[in-house]
């Protein structure tokens, strides 16, 4: 006995909600981290520093921290 697809629409509306909501979410997490991916662990150390810091990924010391080598 088959199922009628009108039973499975519900089921359809659910599961694209979901997805709807997921990448809504994801949009706004970028958008909150200046437009990068959003981090994982952030620790306090990390919230100190925040956006203001910049978060880049280069490794190459500023001039400020070149009296200490």
């Amino acid at each position: 006995m088959p199922v009628p697809f009108e039973t499975l629409i519900p089921y359809g509306i659910i599961i694209a909600m979901f997805g709807i909501s997921g990448a809504g979410l994801n949009k706004i997490k970028n958008m909150q981290a200046g437009g990068k991916r959003h981090r994982w662990s952030v620790d306090q150390w990390d919230k100190v520093g925040g956006q203001s810091a910049g978060w880049i990924s280069e490794s190459v010391a500023n001039d400020a921290a070149a009296k200490y080598d």
